[in-house]
């Protein structure tokens, strides 16, 4: 599988993995899956750092820079905006909306634990169970 990881569930890999429920773990750990992670989840995860809700021991770029070692990065394209925008959800936070249309476009699944996501048609989730 190609797994696109919410910032959430990627940011609960690195700081709280026992937050990440069994199948979603198992899933992360397969050597066969590929590890997807979009810029969206780069620049949220900044955010939470600027404003103090996540701490890093070292500077914000070196950590972003050994956070996403392992991960495939997933392009940001205008393709994808414009996807964004005829997505039915029912929320409008925009990260979410890219990461979903990020899934859509490029046949990835989205691993998330948030019921929002869970569930939208045609993009391919992962439950955190």
């Amino acid at each position: 599988m190609k797994l696109l990881l919410d910032t959430h569930i990627w940011l609960w890999s690195l700081r709280e993995p026992g937050r990440l429920g069994n199948r979603t773990r198992q899933e992360l750990r397969n050597p066969e899956n590929e590890l997807w992670l979009s810029p969206v989840s780069t620049w949220e995860a900044l955010i939470l750092i600027e404003k103090g809700r996540i701490r890093v021991a070292e500077d914000s770029d070196k950590w972003v820079a050994d956070s996403i070692k392992p991960f495939r990065e997933a392009p940001f394209t205008h393709e994808i905006a414009a996807a964004s925008r005829r997505l039915q959800m029912p929320q409008r936070d925009p990260a979410d909306r890219f990461l979903a249309a990020t899934a859509k476009v490029l046949g990835l699944t989205l691993v998330t634990a948030d019921a929002n996501l869970l569930g939208l048609g045609d993009i391919a989730t992962l439950g955190n169970r």
